[in-house]
This record gives structure tokens, sequence and C-alpha cells, in this order.
């Protein structure tokens, strides 16, 4: 057992992040939004090595959703160049650390070399078997479903129940969410990997995304380790 895993009873397998407050925390410091995107990225990279390292299987992040195309111009083209900068700084480490690593969401919208990026590291660590990466990219759930929907009718199903649905969705090869972390003190789903979340854990904390750590991530973990799941049933 890993020293960190001493303290948590039960290990979620799946894992996603709202990583929220990166513009509260750079206009706090009186600095630019993108400074604190930068630090939000700085962050990301430590808490996939630290989830990877614990035994996380599968660690999913909200990097950008259909929504925020509505923000300045700046702001999207900044946001739109760090996951390629992301991948290129620290993909010696997710492959030392056989990460295996995917993107989720509506590809066709973004720019041409950032569909490269995704790409290009998909298919390069494919057959990595330690913990899968997810980043979920011009994503959003009701839009993840109608293009499942879309999908179904192109393909003249007459009938689909819930598990041949799951099949047609952008998330078919992940599994449920187990615990979803929201930070900066907001307290909504915003629209997140809504048919996987469906009997989800919530953990809400006021802690910003860039100031947010291994001893923030691991009471999370603790606090998910004392709930008791019921699916609708009763114990």
């Amino acid at each position: 057992m890993k020293p960190e895993q001493s303290v948590i009873k039960s290990l979620p397998r799946h894992v996603a992040i709202i990583m929220d407050g990166n513009g509260t925390w750079a206009r706090r410091r009186g600095l630019p939004r993108n400074f604190g995107h930068r630090q939000g990225a700085r962050t990301l990279k430590n808490i996939v090595l630290f989830a990877s390292r614990i035994g996380i299987e599968y660690l999913t992040v909200f990097a950008f959703s259909t929504e925020n195309w509505s923000r300045p111009q700046e702001e999207v083209d900044f946001l739109m160049n760090l996951p390629t900068e992301f991948m290129k700084a620290n993909a010696d480490e997710i492959r030392k650390n056989d990460i295996r690593f995917l993107c989720v969401g509506d590809r066709t919208r973004l720019p041409v070399e950032l569909q490269e990026t995704i790409d290009k590291y998909e298919k390069e660590t494919a057959q990595h078997k330690g913990m899968s990466f997810i980043v979920a990219l011009n994503y959003g759930g009701k839009d993840e479903i109608v293009r499942a929907v879309n999908r179904i009718i192109a393909s003249d199903v007459p009938e689909v129940d819930a598990e041949k649905f799951s099949c047609y969705l952008d998330t078919k090869d992940i599994p449920d969410i187990d615990l979803l972390i929201r930070t900066s003190g907001q307290q909504r789903i915003s629209n997140f990997i809504l048919w996987k979340l469906a009997y989800s854990e919530l953990y809400f904390t006021k802690t910003l995304w860039p100031d947010f750590n291994e001893k923030h991530f691991i009471k999370a973990l603790k606090d998910y380790s004392k709930r008791e799941r019921r699916y609708g049933g009763i114990k």
C-alpha cells in the first residue's frame, strides 16, 4: 500500500475535477486572468502525477466547455494554446508514469494544432497501463448526449437501452465518475459529463484551483471514503 493510501479507507476509481477559480486567483493578485490559467496548469501537473502515484485509475478534468467560447478572444486563444504547451512540457513524465492520455468533447471546433496534439498523445500513450488522464475540451454534457443521439439516428438503430446508449457517448470507454471535485466554492456541475455523474459523490471546496494541492486532494478523498453509496437502494 502506498503511504498516501494508508489514511484513506476506499479510493474512488474515477475522480473528476472542475478546475474553477483561476481568474479569481489572478484578480486577487492584480494579475491578468491568463496568469491564473498558467498557474492552474502547474497545479494540474502536480495533481495528475499525485493521483497516478496513489492509485487513482481515471482522472478527468474540465479544461474548456462549450460555453467558454463566449469569453474574451484573448483568453480563448490562450486556453486553446495551453493544452498543447502542457502536453509538450510534461510528455516525459506522462510516459515515465505510464499514464494514458484521452480527450473528450467536440474536437471539430478546436484549432488544428490542438487537434494534432490530441491525436499525437492519444496514439503515443494508447498502450500505457497506468492511470487514464482525460481532458474535456470543447465539452458540454448536453452537447455530448445530443451528438450521441445523432450517432444513433445515423446508425439506423431501432431501439436502445441505457447500456447501449452509453456506447455512443464520447465517454463510452470511461467508467462512471465516483467523485466529482469542484474548487473555488461554486456548488454546481456546470453541464459536465451529465451521464457519467448520475450517481457521483460531490465534493465542493472554497480553495481556488491554483492553490489546490495534494493535501486538499487527500481531504476530498477522505471525505469520499466516509460516504455510503446506495445507488438508490437501502443498506
